[in-house]
């Protein structure tokens, strides 16, 4: 089957020009092993079943022989030989160049057995599910790149995808393993697939603690309905211990929430807090996200039919979408996404932080219908900050550098306000 290109390929590269050795990071199946494959220059992978044997008896033995081989070297599934990580340490110190190793698997790893942090040797990088510009469903017209480069010079695109073309997107996830497959139904058994082995075995294998399968999915559902909102912990407790036959301690909720984050599942997303009007008014509670719309969409038992009669819903989902995009596509050391939310009402679904200090103002409306609001929104707290600015001179606040809207329409504009209107089939890095 043909590599589609990754966002993550530039960045891998960029840190194996710079760094000894690279850990990937993400949720199973989002291509970790694949996307370093195209830069790797010999493999080994401890999972191999006809030779899983003498590679952990060889890592118990002599770890170093593992790593010999041409650079960068591939170390897939690292965390069965959790010595893995010292020898790697040990091996970029001697070596002293760059771009040795890659270290890819999941996070269920014993971390007693490690005895450094790799501080300074090994940087980590996450991946995400495939975005809609890397699933070749989005036409990449718009680029979010110039958009911040070039935030007064006007756009006009054309997104190919309809609302029925995201509805599927979003059910369907950003799996690679789903791309293959020719029939909707089988594409959309990848996600249901995915949330069964999270809640049946990758909940108890990440950090060795036994955990219930039908609590687990509980939580889960539980999440999929508060989704892309700030519903407080005890608010998706109290909807966890509705359910019949599920008993279920607050303690015991942060242990099972706190490893489906270890397994990059759940990704909630922080509040941004700027002084522009007192803290005690802006809303704190992170918001409620998963790593790809389409865990959601499963959780909740949803099709792609169903989704087409519940657009509030959906509304909700393609936020999910937006977000996962937004962050494939501005991948990036110190590179992050928060939300503004104040008592007031004021906010912007997204605060798009670049790393060098450039941050945008994003809503994501499905409908054409809200673009109107959403805009309002954008605009006033633009005016916030630049009021502040007035007043507090010492302490002023950056302005925004873009303001926009992601929209699940179809046309790419730059209104006379200043606020880009941008298609997510439009968007690209």
């Amino acid at each position: 089957m043909e590599y589609l290109q990754r966002t993550a390929d530039e960045h891998l590269r960029e840190r194996l020009n710079a760094f000894g050795a690279v850990l990937i990071e993400g949720p199973k199946w989002c291509g970790k092993t694949t996307t370093a494959m195209q830069q790797a220059n010999s493999i080994i992978k401890l999972q191999d079943t006809d030779m899983r044997a003498q590679y952990l008896a060889t890592a118990a033995a002599k770890p170093s022989l593992l790593l010999q081989g041409a650079t960068p070297r591939l170390i897939d599934e690292w965390q069965d030989a959790p010595v893995i990580w010292d020898a790697v340490r040990t091996m970029v110190d001697e070596r002293q160049a760059e771009g040795q190793f890659i270290l890819t698997g999941s996070n269920s790893v014993d971390k007693t057995q490690i005895l450094h942090t790799g501080n300074g040797r090994i940087t980590k990088m996450q991946m995400l599910p495939m975005s809609l510009w890397e699933s070749k469903e989005s036409n990449g017209s718009v680029s979010l790149k110039e958009l911040f480069d070039n935030p007064n010079e006007d756009i006009a695109a054309i997104s190919d995808l309809d609302l029925v073309d995201l509805i599927k997107a979003a059910c369907r996830g950003g799996w690679p393993a789903s791309l293959r497959l020719k029939d909707e139904k089988s594409r959309l058994m990848v996600a249901k697939n995915y949330l069964q082995t999270v809640c049946s075995e990758d909940i108890s294998h990440v950090d060795g603690v036994r955990r219930d399968e039908k609590l687990a999915r509980t939580i889960l559902r539980s999440y999929a309905r508060n989704i892309s909102t700030l519903a407080k912990k005890t608010t998706i407790l109290d909807d966890v211990t509705s359910a019949e036959n599920i008993t279920c301690s607050i303690d015991t909720f942060n242990a099972y929430v706190a490893a489906l984050e270890k397994l990059f599942v759940i990704q909630d997303m922080d509040a941004w807090c700027p002084a522009i009007r007192s803290k005690s008014v802006i809303r704190s509670t992170p918001k409620r996200c998963f790593c790809d719309p389409s865990i959601a969409v499963a959780a909740l038992q949803l099709s792609p039919q169903a989704l087409e009669l519940q657009l509030k819903t959906f509304g909700f989902i393609f936020e999910q979408l937006c977000i996962r995009d937004l962050k494939a596509y501005t991948f990036d050391i110190d590179t992050h996404v928060s939300y503004y939310h104040d008592r007031y009402d004021l906010e912007a679904d997204v605060v798009l932080h670049l790393s060098d200090g450039r941050y945008a103002l994003i809503e994501c409306k499905l409908g054409s219908n809200e673009i109107e609001e959403g805009a309002k929104h954008l605009l006033q707290l633009k005016e916030l900050i630049i009021e502040h600015n007035r007043t507090e001179k010492q302490n002023p606040i950056r302005e925004p550098d873009l303001l926009m809207i992601l929209t699940g329409g179809k046309f790419a504009t730059r209104r006379a306000d200043g606020v880009h209107v941008v298609p997510i089939g439009c968007l690209r890095p």
